[in-house]
């Protein structure tokens, strides 16, 4: 590896799935404005809106989310006209 270019200040911090509410705590340089106690002890949040709790392909479930109607719109604007 080459020495330097690594960062050195990892912390603790606190990951959330915002799809489904999980949390998983792991070591990151990510800047956060925001905090989360667990267990007594207060540590920086992320918020995410996939990990591998909710990613189809980790959890062998197909989930289908389209709260926009963006297929709909899609399909109405590229719609071929008669």
């Amino acid at each position: 590896m080459k020495k330097g270019i690594h960062p050195e200040n990892y912390r603790l911090v606190v990951f959330k799935d915002m799809s489904n509410d999980e949390t998983f705590i792991t070591r990151s340089t990510a800047p956060s404005r925001e905090t989360i106690t667990l267990d007594g002890v207060e540590y920086p949040l992320i918020k995410v809106e996939i990990s591998n709790t909710s990613h189809p392909f980790y959890t062998g479930k197909s989930m289908f989310i389209d709260t926009a109607g963006r297929i709909e719109k899609f399909k109405k604007r590229y719609a071929k006209k008669d």
